[in-house]
Formats: structure tokens, sequence, C-alpha cells
């Protein structure tokens, strides 16, 4: 999730953009540049990679609020189908281990398998239901 555009790789507009690090960059979409892919403006994010054979899906939506929007859904971009993975797969910062990003990764998880919409919504539902943001805030 953001908006860097390195390597010609972005959604529509300005951005920020759920996208896939797929290793050559982030995708928004099976093309470097996916302007379907629009802009999420929320102060926190629920956001989905999903992978399955031929194709991958981009969720994303206001950790907040409301329900989640398909961001992309198709093939994988040229060179990555089949998808070959190798090495570890870390949550919250890029495979480089690099420090571009801005902002603050709370909670992540991985599962086998390819989920149904209803349980992508229930736990969109759920996250909302977290109260992200509301309440108070204790600094140690």
């Amino acid at each position: 999730f953001g908006n860097s555009k390195v390597g010609g790789h972005g959604g529509g507009g300005d951005g920020p953009w759920v996208m896939a690090d797929l290793e050559d960059g982030l995708w928004p979409g099976n093309m470097k540049l996916f302007p379907s892919n629009t802009p999420l403006l929320a102060d926190f994010v629920t956001a989905m990679v999903k992978g399955r054979a031929g194709g991958f899906t981009l969720k994303g939506g206001d950790a907040q609020a409301g329900p989640l929007k398909n961001m992309y859904k198709g093939e994988r971009p040229t060179n990555y189908n089949p998808m070959k993975k190798q090495g570890a797969i870390v949550l919250g910062i890029g495979g480089d281990n690099s420090d571009w990003a801005v902002g603050t990764f709370y909670e992540g998880v991985m599962t086998s398998g390819f989920s149904s919409d209803a349980v992508d919504d229930a736990v969109q539902a759920n996250i909302v239901a977290a109260g992200y943001g509301h309440g108070s805030v204790i600094v140690v």
C-alpha cells in the first residue's frame, strides 16, 4: 500500500493504492501502470493480496468503516505466471528489506488457499469492529 511510482508502477491518480510486491516493483494489476486501481484514502487501511493459479486479486478498504473494494482481479503480469515463490515472505516491508515506505504496519496474516468474497467481507467486518483509531491512546 502506498503511492510509490518507482519503475513506472502505479494506479490511477496520485495514490495511495493497494499493490502486490512481486519482486520487480509494486504491481497495481497485470501491467506496471493500471489506472483502474484507484486511490484508497483512509487513515487505517485493510489491504488484501490473494493469489490463485493463473492470477491474483487486490482488495482494499477503509479499516474503520465500509466494505472492501476489488482494486484488481485478473491475470498475473507477464513473467509471473506461473508464480515462482523463492525465499521468505515478509509482512510490512519490501522483500529487499528496504525502508523507503512511510507509515505504520499494524497487523498481517497469511492463509492457505483462495478465500471467498464472503470470507473476505467477514474479515473486513471484524477489522472494522476492532475500532482502529477509536478510543484512548496510551503513549509509553
